[in-house]
C-alpha cells in the first residue's frame, strides 16, 4: 500500500468515527482488553494527554486495564491516527461501567500527571538494543537520554521516572572482556568508560559506577519512580550493597576476588535482595546468584518457560494491580544478562508481580524504598527470547498487541496515578 493510501485510510477511519459517534458522548474508552488493535500505543495516547494537561482513570482489571480520557476531536484523531481502538460512551454507559467496577475486583484510578522520563543509556550506539527505549519510541513517549556526566551533575532531580539501560554499575562491563576482548566495539566501549571516570575525578570505571549506583539510590530514596530490566537489575544491587567492597578486582587482569566480599556486603543499602553470594571466579560471566537462570553460565542455563502474572485486588492493592495490567496471566519467558530472580535472596517485604510457578525464581518484582519505588524485570527484550549480541533491534509494529511489553509501559503510567495506600 502506498504512503498516500495509507493516508487515506486513516483519515476516512477518523472521519466515520466522527460520524458515527453520539454527540452526547462524553468519555472516549480506551479497551485493552483483546479488541484492542493496538495495545502499546494506547500508552502513548493516554500519556500524551496527561502531559497536555488532560486528565483521566485507569479501570484497573476492567477489560485488560482500560483508560478512561475525555472525548474532545483532538483526542479521536489522536488516537485514530495512532491505530488506537476507542469507543465514545455516554453518561449512561459510563454508569454502567462504573457500577459494575464498584461491585467487583476492579477500581477507577484518576491519571493526573505526565510524569518527566529519563532513561540511563550510553551516548553512543551499542551493538544491542534496549526494550524499554524501543516501547517508548514506539508508543511515542517523549524521554531524555542521561548517564553518567548528567547524574553526576544532579541532573536526576528534574526527573520522576528513571529507566536504567542494561548498565554493569559494578564497573566489569558484564564481563564480556571474557569473550569479546578483542572486539572493536568493546575495546572502544571500555576506553569511553576509563575515559568518562577520570574525567569525572574517578580513579577508575568501577569507582564512578559505584557512585552513579549510590545517586540512583538517592533519587528513590527521595521520592523518584525506577525501574530497571536485565543486568542492570542485578549490578545496581550489588554496587549498592558493596559500596565499600572491592567488587571489581577481577576488572579486565583476572585478578580473583576478595575472598571476605560476601561478608563485606552491607544489604541494609540494597533495595531488592538480600545475602546473595557473590561469584568470585574472574573466568565466570554470571555476577552473582542472584539471577535463577544463570544464563551466562552455560552449565547452569535454564530452560526458558511461562511466567504468570498475580491477580491483585484493585481496591485493596493498586500499585501492584496497575503493575501487572495486561490481557494476558501467562506471558513466554526470556533470556537477559539477568533473566530471573532467585527466590531464596529476595527480601521480605518485596512485592512479587510475577512468577514461573513451582521455579526457585520469580521474573518480575516491585517494593518501596524510602519516599519511592523500584520495579525490576528480569530478561531484555519480552519478543526476542534468545536475544544475543549483534541481533537486529524488535521491529514493534509486529508486537503491537506484546503482553510482555506491555508490562513495561504499565511502569510508565504508573506515576502519574493518584495512588492509594498498599494495604497487603
Amino acid at each position: 500500500m502506498s504512503k498516500l493510501s495509507s493516508l487515506l485510510r486513516v483519515a476516512a477511519l477518523w472521519l466515520s468515527f466522527a460520524l458515527t459517534v453520539p454527540a452526547s458522548a462524553q468519555r472516549l474508552l480506551v479497551p485493552m482488553d483483546d479488541s484492542q488493535e493496538d495495545h502499546l500505543k494506547a500508552y502513548g495516547v493516554t500519556y500524551n494527554a496527561l502531559k497536555e494537561g488532560l486528565t483521566g482513570e485507569w479501570l484497573l482489571n476492567y477489560r485488560g486495564g482500560a483508560f478512561l480520557l475525555p472525548d474532545t476531536p483532538e483526542m479521536r484523531k489522536r488516537a485514530a491516527l495512532a491505530g488506537v481502538t476507542f469507543d465514545a460512551i455516554d453518561d449512561g454507559q459510563l454508569g454502567a461501567i462504573r457500577a459494575e467496577i464498584a461491585n467487583s475486583n476492579m477500581d477507577a484510578v484518576p491519571l493526573e500527571k505526565a510524569p518527566r522520563i529519563a532513561v540511563y543509556s550510553p551516548p553512543e550506539a551499542l551493538p544491542w538494543d534496549d526494550a524499554v527505549t524501543l516501547a517508548l519510541k514506539y508508543a511515542g513517549i517523549d524521554y531524555t537520554r542521561i548517564y553518567d556526566d548528567e547524574v553526576e551533575h544532579g541532573d536526576l532531580t528534574k526527573y520522576e521516572w528513571l529507566h536504567l539501560h542494561h548498565e554493569d554499575f559494578t564497573g566489569q562491563l558484564n564481563k564480556f572482556y571474557l569473550t569479546y576482548r578483542e572486539a572493536p566495539w568493546f575495546i572502544e566501549l571500555m576506553q569511553q568508560n576509563l575515559t568518562a571516570a577520570k574525567r569525572l575525578g574517578f580513579a577508575s570505571v568501577p569507582a564512578l559506577k559505584k557512585d552513579v549506583a549510590e545517586k540512583i539510590r538517592q533519587f528513590v530514596e527521595r521520592g523518584g519512580f525506577l525501574f530497571a530490566m536485565c543486568g542492570a537489575t542485578e549490578t545496581l544491587e550489588l554496587a549498592m550493597a558493596g559500596h565499600d567492597v572491592d567488587l571489581a578486582s577481577a576488572y579486565i587482569d583476572g585478578t580473583p576476588m576478595d575472598d571476605d566480599a560476601d561478608r563485606k556486603m552491607d544489604w541494609k543499602r540494597a533495595f531488592a535482595f538480600r545475602d546473595a553470594h557473590l561469584e568470585h571466579s574472574p573466568f565466570v560471566n554470571s555476577m552473582s546468584d542472584i539471577d535463577g537462570h544463570q544464563v551466562n553460565v552455560p552449565g547452569r542455563r535454564q530452560p526458558l518457560g511461562t511466567f504468570t502474572l498475580f491477580n491483585f485486588s484493585a481496591k485493596f492493592d493498586p500499585v501492584p494491580s496497575m503493575l501487572v495490567q495486561n490481557h494476558r496471566s501467562v506471558v513466554n519467558d526470556f533470556y537477559g544478562v539477568t533473566t530471573s530472580f532467585t527466590r531464596t535472596v529476595i527480601k521480605p517485604g518485596d512485592v512479587i508481580l510475577a512468577e514461573e510457578p513451582g521455579a526457585p525464581w520469580v521474573k518480575y518484582i516491585h517494593g518501596d524504598y524510602g519516599k519511592g519505588t523500584w520495579t525490576y524485570y528480569g530478561g531484555h527484550d519480552p519478543e526476542d527470547p534468545q536475544h544475543a549480541i549483534g541481533n537486529a533491534p524488535t521491529d514493534l509494529s509486529l508486537h503491537k498487541n506484546s503482553p510482555g511489553y506491555r508490562l513495561i509501559l504499565n511502569n510508565v503510567l504508573f506515576p502519574a496515578a493518584k495512588k492509594k495506600p498498599l494495604k497487603t
